[in-house]
């Protein structure tokens, strides 16, 4: 997925090529952002479910918190959170965290070659409001603790294994995760006010029980290089981790994460941005800052991010217009889908099934703002590959 960095505050349904002229990275820009169209169009009326999707596309419920999945026996989590898919034989699974403190833990609903729901159960309990987290190369979902001191585990999406708890990762406020094959690392973001960003590095790819939990270490800047320190206590007691190293780079509530091509784009919600990591030559940037663009700011509540085969990511918002928001590889920044009427919710989980072509995500508290009226969706559709 080969991706250009983006313009700080870029444009809203158009891209900077279609200004005219030359803009670089920082500069005002050249005229006023105004609302329109991403790739795949203007947003249509609200269907049966109050979702807005562009033209071609249709949305389905898949589960509600405290009931029944469809054609199962088990009763949904609440307070969906963060996911992701995974390929099983000719099917597929979807694993979705649930953010509730106690007892969060996480959920999966399997799939049939045709899309069908098969079955779903329980993979994680006993953890306290697990938020987002990361899907591994070797095909196990991290689940993240967003509290204090929190842990990551380990689970087993085809709920055969027992989940595991990975001290080595470090005891923080953990939100994402993000695993990159090439450098053997695993990226982690942290939900506080002055977090960091980490990356754990595995004693054995693959294996997660012991390894350096190490820290970004930057300027105050929003653009340039960066470095890696071990972080010498990752227990996180007496000291918090983000506290221990001098020049670590502070981030204003770090959200979601993704890795793809030598890159990492993780969101802070305190600032709205998305930021970018260029792995190859050890830079930061923006790919996107809202108060940078002239107007009304296409994505507003930054928080859960993933991305698909055409190089496209998608960041769900928390609040906001509660919309899916698209930024391409050449700029532009929309609204891909857009939940009506649960305005005192967030979305959260977003993730592509394996082969590209149904979209998951949850409204995390639905139409009655509370963790107990969460709902699980899939979106199908023409979707760039």
């Amino acid at each position: 997925m080969e991706r250009r960095s983006f313009l700080r505050g870029a444009v809203i349904g158009t891209s900077a090529a279609a200004l005219g002229g030359t803009l670089w990275r920082g500069a005002a820009l050249a005229a006023p952002a105004q609302p329109g169209p991403g790739p795949y169009g203007a947003l249509q009326p609200a269907d049966g479910n109050g979702i807005l999707l562009p033209n071609g596309f249709s949305s389905r419920v898949i589960a509600r918190s405290g009931q029944t999945v469809s054609g199962t026996s088990y009763t949904w989590h609440n307070a969906p959170d963060g996911g992701a898919c995974y390929a099983d034989g000719s099917g597929w699974i979807y694993v979705s965290n649930s953010e509730i403190n106690p007892s969060g833990g996480a959920s999966a609903v399997k799939f049939g070659s045709t899309g069908a729901i098969t079955g779903a159960y329980r993979i994680l309990s006993g953890t306290r409001q697990n938020c987002a987290g990361g899907k591994t190369p070797w095909n196990t979902w991290l689940s993240c603790e967003e509290v204090s001191l929190g842990y990551v585990y380990e689970t087993d999406p085809w709920g055969v294994n027992a989940a595991v708890r990975r001290d080595a990762m470090g005891k923080f406020k953990h939100e994402a995760a993000a695993a990159d094959p090439v450098r053997q690392v695993v990226y982690l973001t942290e939900d506080e006010s002055s977090g960091c960003l980490y990356r754990f590095i595995p004693t054995t790819w693959g294996n997660l029980a012991s390894g350096t939990l190490q820290v970004l270490k930057a300027g105050t800047a929003t653009s340039g290089s960066f470095t890696w320190a071990n972080v010498p206590d990752p227990d996180g007691s007496p000291t918090a981790t983000r506290n221990q190293v001098s020049g670590a780079k502070k981030f204003n509530g770090g959200e979601g994460c993704y890795y793809a091509d030598d890159k990492v784009w993780f969101t802070t919600k305190g600032d709205n941005r998305v930021w970018q990591l260029n792995l190859t030559n050890s830079t930061y940037e923006l790919a996107y800052d809202d108060s940078l663009v002239s107007g009304s700011a296409p994505l507003t509540g930054v928080d859960n991010v993933t991305g698909s085969s055409s190089g496209d990511l998608f960041v769900a918002e928390d609040g906001g217009n509660m919309e899916i928001c698209i930024i391409t590889p050449d700029d532009v920044v929309a609204p891909f889908l857009r939940i009506s009427g649960q305005s005192g919710s967030e979305i959260t989980g977003p993730a592509f099934s394996p082969d590209g072509k149904r979209l998951y995500f949850s409204s995390q508290r639905g139409t009655s703002g509370s963790s107990s009226g969460g709902i699980t969706y899939e979106v199908t559709g023409p979707f760039r590959a």
